[in-house]
């Protein structure tokens, strides 16, 4: 008897193993490409390396977070917040045009991309109720059509509809369509180049402890609040031991850091704002899901027949949805803009959607299921593999170029990847059912 139990207890614990091995693959793959990057390449150094990590995350985040609702709602992988991000560049180009700079220009910026991202959301909401099963195909499909679209109106409406001078700065000399690529900052007051991310800085050390110090007091706030009601708050107490300890660790680093002065003081500064507003979107996906609109969310994504028989309005619901990402991804294109200081007009959008698919992917979610963790884990592990990819190709090959190819095949890898273990968890599943 007693065989038998240890047997099955061992079966259960393999099983558990290798699902947790299936459901994060694709993160371990990019952990060990990070660690093997740092072994093999000379030229990484710990700062360099975090420099470029926190300027590339506050950059891709907000876009990245813009993905979780309508996996939720069950529309996939919305690789159509490209039109989004093309929303987000047609009220840049408003706002460049006419002049306006600095905070008071980026807001302006983001009220603008807000009814065009919205009209842009509707339409293409309207498009996934008619492809209702095939909206992640549709999604590629109508960021290709928008496209078009979108340089028509670049390339031949400005100048010859709509009529403009020679003379700006962003107009081609012959007075017909937008230069190719336009500085952000070329306006005597500075332009909406970093407009957001100057508004407050803080050194890099500081925002780690002031991160870690506060999930340190979420995880020790979830202690108290399970005591106080066991029944109705449950927490995994494991995983919240090893975050209370890693939050101690980290804690104790940048308090070391601080004090000693050390180089770690020398990473680039953390911009403040920029961090606020993905911390406000990380909250209100977690919010939103809490509401009636959110608990539709999820029981349109679950079973749209089971809604419809509840008594919701599915297509009501996934429009909103897809208007909901659609406008996330305007003001995220917007941030990214502002980061990188120059706008390249016609090809700034054209990767966003598929970059911002695998990052969240390489955080371990699927087609079915997304989070924040997802997208801030997979936004950090995407991005380190960016980093790492032209040193390891430097340091093997002597060609830093065979990195950034290798980044290329990584992007569609992830995502080829992702899509594979969904169809065989769905087989798989079917046939548990059948037997």
């Amino acid at each position: 008897m007693n065989n038998t139990n240890t047997s099955e207890r061992l079966k259960t614990s393999s099983t558990r193993v290798s699902t947790w091995l299936a459901d994060n693959i694709v993160s371990l793959i990019f952990v060990a490409f990070t660690l093997f990057g740092f072994l093999v390449s000379d030229g990484v150094t710990m700062n360099f390396f975090l420099t470029e990590l926190s300027s590339r995350f506050f950059r891709n985040a907000f876009l990245v977070l813009s993905l979780i609702i309508p996996v939720v709602a069950g529309l996939g992988l919305n690789f159509g917040i490209v039109v989004g991000a093309m929303a987000g560049q047609i009220a840049l180009a408003i706002v460049i045009y006419f002049g306006w700079a600095g905070v008071n220009g980026l807001l302006l910026t983001m009220l603008i991309a807000l009814p065009i991202a919205a009209l842009f959301g509707f339409l293409t909401g309207m498009l996934y109720n008619k492809t209702r099963g095939q909206e992640m195909i549709a999604s590629l499909m109508v960021g290709y059509f928008a496209n078009g679209l979108y340089q028509f109106l670049f390339l031949f409406v400005v100048g010859v509809i709509i009529k403009v001078p020679n003379t700006h700065s962003m107009i081609k000399p012959d007075g017909v369509g937008v230069r190719m690529t336009v500085d952000m900052g070329a306006h005597e007051q500075g332009g909406l180049k970093y407009a957001l991310d100057k508004i407050w800085e803080i050194p890099f050390m500081w925002a780690i402890l002031i991160v870690f110090a506060a999930i340190l007091l979420l995880q020790i706030w979830k202690i108290i609040r399970n005591k106080k009601n066991p029944g109705l708050y449950r927490y995994n107490m494991t995983m919240t031991v090893i975050n209370i300890i890693l939050c101690l660790v980290m804690i104790a680093i940048s308090l070391y850091a601080i004090t000693t002065n050390s180089a770690l003081m020398k990473i680039r500064k953390v911009p403040v704002i920029t961090g606020l507003l993905i911390v406000a979107l990380c909250i209100f996906n977690e919010l939103i899901l809490k509401t009636k609109l959110g608990q539709d969310f999820r029981s349109v994504g679950q079973s749209q027949h089971i809604a419809e028989v509840s008594g919701i309005d599915v297509d009501k619901t996934r429009i909103i949805a897809t208007i909901m990402s659609t406008v996330f991804a305007a003001w995220g294109q917007i941030i990214y803009l502002q980061n990188m200081g120059t706008l390249n007009t016609y090809g700034a959008h054209t990767q966003i959607g598929m970059f911002s698919v695998a990052a969240l992917l390489v955080g371990g979610a699927s087609t079915q299921k997304a989070g924040v963790k997802h997208a801030i884990m997979g936004t950090l592990l995407f991005n380190s593999m960016f980093i790492m990819s032209p040193e390891i190709g430097l340091s093997l090959f002597g060609n830093a170029l065979l990195g950034e190819y290798f980044r290329t095949f990584m992007v569609y890898g992830v995502i080829g990847l992702a899509l594979g273990l969904h169809v065989w968890r769905t087989n798989k599943k079917g046939k548990a059912t059948l037997n």
